[in-house]
Order: structure tokens, then C-alpha cells, then sequence
């Protein structure tokens, strides 16, 4: 008997619809907490603290002296601005006005020498080879951990056996040093100068004080504006460097003016208001400046990020 075996296909199961996922949605806080409108009412708020103390002077300049103490703080008074200028201006014979330029003589001579020293020292650390360079480097960066009031002391007692207490130049030397900078310079010199270049221009028969001047400088630009903006900063906001060194008024910086102004205010109550529109003449060169060298600002802080 015979049997006729016949081969049963397997069972296939039927196809499955495919489902598709919905996407997870975020929660509606979320959302609005990342919206761009809380984002920047919330840029605005601290912009509006952050600028208080700015616009109170502000408010306070168009005040005569009866105003400043009768008169709410963020409250207009006559739009005496152009007097209470004349008055700064004319005090003591114009004394003011030396003060500012003495400002501007640290700030901007100063942080001009500053920055070269610190690009050019940065520039020797990044792409030239010694024996030492990374323990002397090692040492420079343990200058940024020291903080400039602990050393205004052997800095005045230098300056005393140097013989420059009480002149410009026991400003503008200290100035020079700048350890923050000289670190800045070399992320700058790893990330702008390429050693290509240099090579090149030594096979050129370039020397290698010409090949810093007219190759590696102007591809530095960027970081040395930044380092100069830096310095700037912190030499017009210098104040206990001035008040240890210096003992001329005709010799103060700004900063230093307004407070022996301030400290006059309990005896003579129109120091009150010529310290007021001193502070606020004293804050333009600093705005100026940032606005005019943003650009540098910008590129150089987001090279020294990416780097």
C-alpha cells in the first residue's frame, strides 16, 4: 500500500500592520521655558540690573545738589547736565580733566606695551624650543593664581629703590606684567600662526624679529586686541596700585580723583554732586571702547573657545 506523502508548506504568519511611533512630545513647560520670548525677557531683566547703577547716574547728572537728596532716584530733575559738566570741568583748575588723561595714559600706553609684551612672549612660548620652557611657562601661569593685592607691596617697595615712587612710571612698569595675558597669547599664536607659514618665511631669508613683525603680528591682531581690552579694563578700574604709589593729585588717575572727592563729601556737601558726574564721564571712555573694538572682541574670545 502506498502513501502519498504530501509536503505541507509551513504556516506563514499573516503580515502585521506596521504601526508607526508617534514622536514623543515635550511637555508644554518645556516649551515655554525654552520660548524665545521668556529667554529674552529674561536677557532684558538682567541687562536692566545689570545697567542700574548706569542709569541712576544718568538720572542724577540732569539734578542740581537740592534735587539729588528731594527727588526720587530714577526721577529727572532740571536738565542741569550741562552746568554740572562746566562745574566738574572747572574745579580746582580743570583738575579733572588731568585726571582723565592721566587715565588714559595708564589705560591705553599702558595696555598697548602690555599686550605686545604678552604677544610676543606668548609667541616665543608656542614656536620656539628651549630647555625649561614648559617649568618657566609653569611659573607664569601660577601668576594668574596670585592676586594683584597681595604683591602692591614688594611692587611699592621696588618702586621705592628704583626711585619711580610717585611718577607715571610707577604705573605704567607694573603695567607690563601681565601673566593672564601671556597665556591668552599662546592659545592665540597655537590657533591663528600656522609653523608652515613661518618656515616659509625663513626660507625667504625673512630674520625672526621680521617674521614676528609682518607675519605672526598681523595674524595676532584679533588675540592682541583682546588682551588689550583685558589690560584696559583693568587699569582704568585700578585703584589700589594709584593709591599706594602715588601721592601727587596731578598725577591720579580718575578712579582715584573721585574718591579723595568722595571723601571731602562730609565736609563739603558739593562734592556729592561733582563725584556724581565724575563717575559718569569716567564710565564713556570704557563703552567707547568696547563698542569700537567689539569685533576684535568677538573673534578673539571665540578662537581662544574653540582652541
Amino acid at each position: 500500500m502506498s502513501t502519498d506523502t504530501a509536503a505541507k508548506a509551513p504556516a506563514t504568519a499573516p503580515p502585521t500592520a506596521r504601526t508607526h511611533r508617534q514622536p514623543a512630545r515635550r511637555p508644554a513647560s518645556s516649551n515655554v521655558l525654552m520660548s524665545k520670548a521668556v529667554v529674552n525677557g529674561l536677557l532684558i531683566v538682567v541687562a536692566a540690573y545689570m545697567l542700574m547703577p548706569v542709569s541712576w547716574l544718568l538720572f542724577a547728572a540732569t539734578k542740581n545738589h537740592r534735587d539729588l537728596f528731594g527727588t526720587s532716584g530714577f526721577s529727572f530733575g532740571d536738565f542741569n547736565l550741562l552746568a554740572n559738566l562746566a562745574d566738574v570741568f572747572s574745579y580746582n583748575d580743570g583738575i579733572f580733566l588731568r585726571w582723565l588723561g592721566n587715565s588714559v595714559l595708564y589705560s591705553v600706553v599702558g595696555s598697548a606695551a602690555s599686550a605686545l609684551v604678552c604677544v610676543a612672549t606668548g609667541y616665543a612660548f608656542d614656536k620656539y624650543a628651549f630647555p625649561g620652557k614648559e617649568k618657566l611657562f609653569g611659573v607664569v601661569l601660577i601668576g594668574v593664581l596670585v592676586p594683584a593685592t597681595v604683591v602692591q607691596l614688594p611692587m611699592y617697595l621696588l618702586a621705592s629703590e628704583a626711585g619711580v615712587v610717585n611718577t607715571y612710571w610707577a604705573l605704567l612698569l607694573p603695567a607690563l606684567v601681565n601673566p593672564f595675558g601671556v597665556y591668552l597669547a599662546r592659545v592665540f599664536s597655537e590657533g591663528y600662526v600656522p609653523g608652515e607659514v613661518l618656515e616659509a618665511a625663513r626660507v625667504d631669508g625673512a630674520g625672526e624679529v621680521r617674521t614676528f613683525t609682518r607675519i605672526a603680528l598681523p595674524m595676532l591682531a584679533p588675540g592682541y586686541m583682546t588682551i588689550f581690552l583685558f589690560s584696559f579694563t583693568a587699569s582704568w578700574n585700578n585703584f589700589l596700585g594709584p593709591l599706594i604709589m602715588l601721592n601727587d593729585e596731578h598725577l591720579y588717575p580718575v578712579n582715584l580723583g573721585l574718591y579723595m572727592w568722595d571723601r571731602q563729601v562730609q565736609v563739603q556737601p558739593e562734592f556729592y554732586s561733582l563725584t556724581i558726574i565724575g563717575s559718569l564721564v569716567a564710565v564713556v571712555p570704557l563703552i567707547i571702547a568696547f563698542v569700537a573694538l567689539q569685533r576684535f572682541w568677538r573673534s578673539g574670545l571665540t578662537a581662544g573657545a574653540v582652541k
